[in-house]
């Protein structure tokens, strides 16, 4: 490749340039707190329910992670607790290193099944508390 100095310039390669998109014709809007329905602007009570909305996901979050975890702890303690389990096996594993692989699969299964329910019956109720009146 040629030194940069030694090129004529049709040879020189064009310069970057950067793109962007233009934003002659876009039409901005408000930026709202908190989350506002559809051809509604957010008021206060719209934000207080919204922070109670997100009050009420985070408790369930940390509910189900503590709950997940104190089963968790349980499972590994009974598994440790009973040292019979080691002695029999499955295709030459102990049973107690199988127990400690897959057994935490269901109980996943399980917590995520329950947050996702609980999770949607927490917006079923922001959404009741929040449709407008006059849609009835």
């Amino acid at each position: 490749m040629p030194r940069w100095d030694a090129m004529t310039d049709d040879e020189r390669p064009l310069p970057r340039v950067r793109v962007t998109a233009s934003t002659a014709g876009r039409v901005s809007r408000p930026v709202t707190r908190g989350f506002a329905l559809p051809g509604r602007t957010a008021d206060e009570a719209d934000e207080v329910f919204s922070r109670g909305l997100v009050r009420a996901q985070l408790r369930l979050a940390l509910g189900c992670v503590a709950a997940f975890l104190v089963v968790a702890a349980a499972l590994t303690g009974i598994i440790a607790a009973l040292p019979t389990l080691g002695d029999p096996t499955v295709f030459a594993v102990p049973l107690s290193w199988l127990l400690h692989a897959y057994g935490f699969y269901p109980l996943i299964l399980v917590f995520a099944l329950i947050y996702a329910r609980a999770a949607a019956r927490n917006e079923r109720r922001y959404r009741q508390l929040t449709e407008p009146e006059d849609a009835e």
